[in-house]
């Protein structure tokens, strides 16, 4: 009877959980879009003018170039990032080369800085006065103008932005293959090129489609990068931002937007379609992998590992140099001023503790939130159609545009008649946009970790009549607590980096970090730009190793128990 009445009232809280998820996703994704959408096909008077928005933009040569100029750069930097990605992933995965972990580290790199740190570096770099431009200074018989302000530094700057992304996905396709493949096409004969053709690319392909459809979609979408470099060549991003900020013509920077998430929305489409046509590459009869040793291959990889490896560190330590040099380049003794950001439009330490505390709420709320929603959606077994439409709520915004996630809000939050009017010019409007911004990867991260957590656990809790609460609190937390605290340090590394999502919602009394990078940035302050970019990638990797000592402590701590359980046993 009791197990009767416990299972009785999870149903009806798994029916309350559904429901309360489905409404939330509704209320902070679906309307938001919804009254984006209908502010397209309105003018500035609010008169309904149908396509009209649509007919000015495209007869507009200056606006209609920007959506070539888009598609133009995300087309090459795909095609370089995911070309480099493949030759970096198959080095660390398939040959003998020395120090893959630093390899790996620095690769990596770029997740922990925001996207107008690579413009910032390469100005640096190959700006007017840049070290290269400029030959060092004029200590190399040598100057090297790439004409940086413009579709090579957009270019540059998102591969670098793009290619940690592109690596992670080739490098879990490359580290999975069934050996024997390879075994019999050399028992047929096939060189290694054949053997490469024939074999590798068909293993990885659909994570190759699937880093290119990525890569695509973030360097179409970003904005910070074009910001710094782009100059006179306008992007769909920098338009929106044009539009809504510049000139305040609202109505046309939802036209732009809604431009803007065609192709993500396509790329997402895709990648949805790809992803369910996998199948499994290694079974139970699989060989692993083995490694031939050849000398040349390796020292061939070994070569592009240390040029991608020294390209990014480059990029890395030419920000760290300029946030120390005094007046680049004309007095270059080190020192802190640029560390002092309350002479400059930065407006001192403000925005990089207002950043930490969005960035920590994020993580916090983000996380629970988007736990307590993979939980629902995957262990609830009422009501299928509502958890499908719950799931959908929650991958949509893998496809959403930052810009367009806070040019919703705009549209949604700032109007009186809405109850939740009251966010709108807070921190919680802030930390809405971030949960939502990045709610996708975190939604699935969780749901890939419940659905590797054994189902008679439930089984059992409802057989011997344990509220679903309790196992969900004394067992399923503690199985997924890596996840989690994955979960938790991806919120915050992003909330501290982002600006597409926040830079129509910060209040004139609470600026961002990377909002203050802009404005600095803006004002001729590159300086101090670099020096607050420098503080948000140590706070990140600082972040990211506690995350790291944090989850190895509870695995110690588990195998711990572990072995003391079996000690017990025997």
């Amino acid at each position: 009877m009791y197990a009767t009445g416990s299972r009785q009232t999870g149903k009806s809280m798994q029916k309350w959980l559904i429901t309360l998820v489905v409404v939330a996703l509704s209320v902070s994704v679906l309307l938001p879009l919804t009254q984006l959408f209908s502010q397209a096909f309105y003018d500035k008077t609010g008169k309904f003018v149908g396509l009209n928005n649509f007919v000015t933009y495209f007869s507009t040569p200056a606006l209609s170039q920007s959506l070539t100029n888009t598609l133009y750069i995300s087309a090459m930097t795909t095609l370089i990032a995911v070309t480099l990605a493949f030759l970096f992933a198959y080095a660390l995965t398939r040959s003998g080369i020395r120090g893959k972990g630093v390899f790996r580290s620095i690769a990596l790199l770029p997740l922990f800085a925001p996207t107008m740190m690579h413009g910032i570096a390469l100005t640096y770099l190959f700006g007017n006065q840049g070290l290269v431009t400029t030959g060092i200074f004029g200590l190399l018989p040598f100057q090297w103008d790439i004409d940086l302000y413009g579709p090579v530094g957009i270019i540059l700057a998102e591969i670098v932005y793009v290619f940690p992304q592109a690596y992670l996905i080739l490098a879990v396709s490359l580290a999975f293959a069934d050996y024997q493949l390879y075994e019999a096409a050399d028992t047929l004969g096939a060189g290694n090129w054949r053997k490469f053709i024939t074999v590798t690319i068909p293993g990885v392909k659909y994570g190759i489609v699937s880093a290119c459809f990525v890569c695509f979609t973030l360097s179409f979408t970003d904005f910070g990068a074009p910001k710094v470099v782009g100059g006179q060549f306008s992007v769909l991003a920098t338009d929106v931002y044009k539009q809504v900020i510049g000139q305040q013509n609202m109505t046309m920077g939802a036209t732009v937007g809604l431009l803007l998430i065609i192709p993500a929305l396509a790329a997402f489409v895709v990648d949805r379609i790809v992803e369910r046509k996998q199948h499994a590459a290694v079974t139970a009869k699989s060989k692993p992998y083995r490694m031939k040793e050849n000398r040349f291959r390796d020292m061939l990889f070994s070569l592009v590992c240390l040029c991608v490896s020294g390209f990014i560190l480059l990029l890395m330590g030419a920000v760290v140099l300029a946030s120390f040099i005094k007046v680049w380049p004309y007095n270059l003794t080190l020192g802190l001023d640029h560390y002092d950001f309350s002479n400059v439009a930065g407006e001192g330490m403000a925005p990089l503790w207002n950043s930490i505390v969005v960035a920590l709420l994020t993580a916090v709320v983000g996380t629970v939130v988007t736990f307590i929603t993979a939980y629902t959606i995957e262990k609830s077994n009422v009501w299928k159609g509502l958890r499908q439409a719950g799931y959908f709520l929650s991958i949509l915004p893998l496809a959403l545009p930052g810009l367009v996630i806070g040019l919703a809000y705009i549209f949604f939050f700032n109007n009186p008649a809405n109850p939740l009017h009251g966010l709108y010019g807070s921190i919680w409007i802030l930390i809405l946009a971030n949960v939502i911004h990045f709610f996708a990867v975190g939604f699935i991260t969780a749901t890939s970790a419940l659905k590797k957590l054994d189902p008679e656990f439930e089984q059992a809790g409802e057989s011997m009549g344990i509220s679903q609460a309790k196992v969900f609190w004394r067992v399923t937390i503690p199985v997924c607590m890596p996840a989690i605290i994955e979960m938790a340090v991806y919120f915050f590394i992003n909330s501290m980096v982002t600006i597409s999502a926040v830079v129509f919602l910060y209040a004139a009394d609470f600026k961002l970090a990377s909002v203050s990078i802009v404005n600095m940035d803006d004002a001729g302050d590159v300086a101090p730009a670099a020096a607050m970019s420098v503080l948000i990638v140590v706070l990140n990797i600082i972040a990211r190793a506690c995350a790291e000592w944090f989850a190895a402590r509870i695995k110690k701590r588990t195998a711990w128990s572990s072995n003391q359980e079996k000690g017990q046993v025997a």
